[in-house]
């Protein structure tokens, strides 16, 4: 198929790049090359790219309306995978303006060029963090998701009730993949496991947010591009059993659906440290720090739904996928 890719040269991007010319895809991958982490790294994930045979790079922002119009003209993409978005948590409470210009504008131009050329499936990056102030878990794709407690989640969930839109008016088949706090080799600078593993390699002590009673779904790489791939290849149908009088927000009577991609063991932040204390062979100094606003205490992936519709469920444990990191990290930075 020739499928089309935003944020190519981003962490989860240049993995399901990778995965899609392996099987003989042809894919069309584009990136603004932003500067909200280190362009170096995304350079090196794109030069893995570059070279391999069906593949083809355009520089472009996804909030560029006449751009992103005339790509979709030229290319007719199959499929696309939405994965370019300001990401992050934290940095939505400094740059509100970034998160919807990038999350929104430019995922309007997403679903208007997938309208307009005939495109089968979109899949799009949706994000754990929708789920906000619920303190029910694990996290289920039936539960309602309406109290986000950050822009960067709004704008998610806004992204989910844009594509039902499109999914309702055009018989767009959308399906939206709520990632559980992704990490493995190639990872952003942003996220936890970068930090403290440059942290302790420089002797800096960790800053250890809600003094270290946090609870993540850390979901490895890989079985995070199985899930986008098997969903990739299920464009979604209209659920036949949908009742508008109980409406269940996993499913709808349009070609449209959500799902979680976690790895369904949520770990103690302290046991993620520790899994990374023992591939540095080194303990860690810790500052143990308050919860930061837009944050939440703790978050766990029900996946049955994508177990029951792909047959897949991730289950790397956190230990072997903290050590791949830590390989790459020495190798890429040669430390």
């Amino acid at each position: 198929m020739k499928i089309l890719i935003t944020g190519c040269a981003g962490f989860i991007g240049m993995h399901v790049c990778a995965r899609l010319l392996a099987r003989g895809d042809e894919v069309v991958g584009i990136d603004n090359l932003n500067d909200y982490y280190d362009v170096n790294l995304k350079e090196a994930r794109l030069a893995r790219l570059i070279l391999q045979p069906g593949f083809r790079f355009v520089k472009l922002d996804i909030a560029a309306r006449d751009g992103m119009a005339a790509l979709f003209a030229a290319e007719r993409p199959q499929r696309v995978i939405n994965l370019a978005a300001q990401a992050g948590v934290r940095y939505s409470l400094q740059n509100p303006h970034a998160y919807i210009e990038s999350n929104v504008t430019g995922f309007t131009n997403i679903l208007e060029g997938c309208r307009h050329n005939g495109v089968e499936h979109l899949v799009y990056a949706s994000s754990s963090s929708v789920y906000g102030g619920n303190e029910k878990l694990p996290f289920s794709e039936h539960d309602n998701v309406d109290h986000p407690v950050s822009l960067y989640a709004a704008t998610k969930k806004a992204n989910e009730l844009m594509a039902h839109t499109y999914s309702h008016l055009y018989g767009l088949p959308a399906t939206g993949l709520r990632f559980f706090t992704v990490y493995g080799p190639w990872g952003r600078p942003d996220m936890a496991l970068f930090l403290f593993t440059r942290a302790m390699l420089e002797d800096r002590p960790l800053e250890v947010y809600n003094h270290g009673r946090m609870q993540r779904d850390f979901t490895y790489i890989d079985d995070i591009v199985e899930g986008v791939l098997r969903v990739l290849d299920r464009p979604p149908a209209a659920d036949p059993a949908f009742d508008k009088q109980r409406p269940d927000p996993a499913t709808s009577w349009a070609p449209w659906r959500v799902f979680n991609i976690g790895n369904h063991q949520p770990v103690e932040l302290m046991a993620y440290i520790e899994a990374l204390e023992a591939a540095l062979g080194k303990p860690a100094e810790k500052n143990f720090l308050p919860l930061q606003p837009g944050d939440v205490p703790a978050t766990s992936a029900d996946t049955v739904e994508l177990g029951r519709i792909t047959g897949f469920v991730p289950a790397t444990p956190v230990a072997e996928g903290v050590r791949r990191f830590v390989d790459w990290y020495r190798a890429y930075h040669g430390v």
